[in-house]
């Protein structure tokens, strides 16, 4: 006993001691904890980085996909003639022209084709058919450009869309949907407000069928839903069979139907009825 309160009194306790001998492990325990933390968080980043790296070109590349080959060519044409109303994008320019997003390549085509575009005077109540700017191919490459841009509806391919049409269905369809505005004759007719339904005559199948499609100007659009692709063919051998001579027998007056002929036909039998009366007059 008085050793062990000797030894006691001469040094630290023995649980001081025991203390200070697991202090140093405990602290490098700690560091060591610490340092495998801050390792394990930069491999994180690591990874994570090399990850995004990896797959960030891929994402871009989908959000921007490479134009065709006739896209390109009609880019090259719309930034030179389109861009100014249109914009840069296609998206539109206030107070200018709208945007071309959804539109499709068969609006593009029926517009570029037929001269209305692009437009001396685009705000103007009705833009008139005039003789077109570019060739067809280039029509149809500015069209494949805005479809690839942001899609829309699209003219089937060949130039004879009134090939398998039925003519007496497709004047039946005609009577219903298209006469009102373009007449029987299909020769067009006035609508309100300076507005007018222009003569089919000049139309070719597939500007007739991108009409339909795409509702230009005053016209509604008529959908796949609303008249099947059967149907358009329809309408259109009718349309192109009515440009053929249907009068063998004499002038048609421009087959605009019985109000032209009927008052014709007032104004030759008023004016032979005063002829006839005056020389009976004259005879007696």
């Amino acid at each position: 006993m008085t050793f062990d309160d000797s030894a006691g009194a001469a040094g630290p306790p023995r649980a001081a001691r025991r203390g200070r001998l697991f202090a140093g492990p405990v602290r490098r325990s700690r560091l060591q904890r610490r340092l495998f933390a801050g390792v394990r968080l930069l491999l994180a980043l690591v990874v994570v980085g090399g990850i995004y790296t990896a797959f960030a070109p891929g994402s871009q590349a989908e959000d921007t996909p490479k134009l065709s080959e006739a896209a390109q060519l009609g880019k090259r044409l719309y930034d030179q003639s389109c861009a100014t109303c249109h914009g840069p994008n296609a998206q539109g320019v206030k107070d200018r022209a709208p945007s071309l997003i959804g539109v499709g390549s068969a609006d593009v085509e029926f517009q570029v084709e037929t001269g209305r575009m692009p437009a001396a005077r685009p705000q103007q109540a009705q833009v008139e058919r005039k003789q077109p700017l570019f060739t067809v191919e280039q029509a149809q490459q500015m069209g494949a450009y805005i479809q690839e841009l942001g899609g829309g509806p699209q003219l089937p391919a060949g130039t004879n869309l009134r090939e398998g049409g039925d003519i007496a269905k497709g004047g039946q369809l005609f009577r219903v949907n298209c006469a009102s505005c373009h007449a029987f004759s299909t020769n067009g007719g006035a609508l309100s407000s300076g507005k007018y339904a222009p003569s089919l005559k000049p139309a070719t199948d597939r500007e007739i069928y991108a009409a339909m499609l795409s509702g230009p100007q005053n016209m509604p659009v008529f959908g796949d839903n609303q008249i099947t692709p059967q149907e358009k063919r329809d309408i259109i051998a009718y349309i192109q069979y009515q440009k053929g001579d249907q009068d063998p027998g004499g002038f048609g007056l421009g087959r605009y139907g019985p109000v032209p002929e009927a008052l014709v036909i007032f104004l030759v039998g008023m004016v032979s009825i005063m002829f006839v009366t005056l020389w009976i007059a004259g005879k007696s």
